[in-house]
């Protein structure tokens, strides 16, 4: 008896997340397919009516604009941390000082959660609260800093909120890798005379292609599933001038009462993250086998 509880507590004790993982992660993906292929309005219907919910997205505007937002924003926000946060790497890397209290400092908006993110830089980028406010009471009258209620600049004002929320973990990863670069090898270079930022340049940073890959991985997953940024940040507006295709289901699903669009957006979506992810896996995978 001892030794089938020793064999099969484990399973039991697993067993109950695994249902829930099954119904609630799986089972609910499944369900949403289903509906994406159906006449769903307000409430769920489920005779199969083929692609209409996907015709009915791809031909609406809105859905353009959130697409769009996505490829801006998703572009500017993975390549501005990566790069921050290779410089704020490198320049911790120099073991300084005050390389604790900086760290911390850079790693602090990860702590945040993302309304908190949102809510905070709203109030910086209000015109009437925020920067623009204090630089036009130092005298600057003519200064404006609208970006957050300007339709054209406000998806780059979610861009800044979104840099400043992750380079700082950006940073924590390329120190990482960084640090784990053999030390024979940065010394061989500097005793054969080869300036610093070439050091960086050709031997260290090529190296760390694994670490960059797995940046980017992070980042594209936050770019695409972000909505408490732009809900706290803009609400989506000025108008859906800041839209992105997780805001464009929630509106569809709660505000719009229309099922069949917020489950054939979230499809597309999962698509997404899928090309994204499904690469990586297979590279990896792969190098592990090889």
């Amino acid at each position: 008896m001892s030794q089938w509880l020793e064999r099969h507590i484990p399973k039991m004790v697993l067993a109950p997340s695994f249902a829930a993982v099954l119904v609630f992660v799986y089972g609910f993906i499944i369900w949403t397919a289903w509906v994406s292929l159906t006449r769903s309005r307000l409430l769920p219907k489920y005779e199969i009516e083929g692609l209409i919910q996907y015709e009915r997205l791809f031909n609406a505007p809105r859905w353009d604009t959130a697409m769009s937002n996505l490829f801006v924003f998703g572009t500017l926000f993975i390549l501005i941390s990566m790069v921050l946060g290779l410089m704020l790497a490198i320049l911790l890397d120099q073991k300084i000082r005050t390389e604790g209290v900086l760290r911390t400092i850079y790693l602090y908006p990860m702590a945040l959660s993302l309304i908190v993110t949102g809510t905070a830089w709203k109030w910086i980028m209000n015109p009437g609260l925020g920067i623009e406010a204090m630089v036009r009471g130092w005298g600057f009258e003519s200064f404006t800093f609208d970006w957050v209620i300007n339709p054209d600049k406000a998806i780059y004002a979610v861009v800044i909120a979104g840099v400043w929320q992750a380079s700082g973990f950006v940073m924590a990863l390329f120190l990482a890798g960084l640090r784990g670069v053999d030390g024979e090898i940065i010394k061989a270079a500097q005793v054969d005379g080869i300036p610093a930022w070439r050091i960086y340049t050709a031997i260290i940073i090529p190296s760390m292609a694994p670490i960059f890959l797995s940046a980017f991985i992070v980042l594209a997953h936050l770019a695409i599933k972000s909505f408490d940024l732009v809900i706290a940040l803009t609400g989506g507006g000025p108008g859906y001038a800041t839209d992105l295709p997780a805001t464009y289901m929630y509106t569809m699903a709660f505000s719009r009462g229309d099922i069949g669009q917020a489950a054939s957006s979230a499809m597309v979506m999962m698509a997404v993250v899928f090309a994204i992810i499904v690469p990586y896996l297979y590279s990896e995978l792969r190098a592990k086998h090889d």
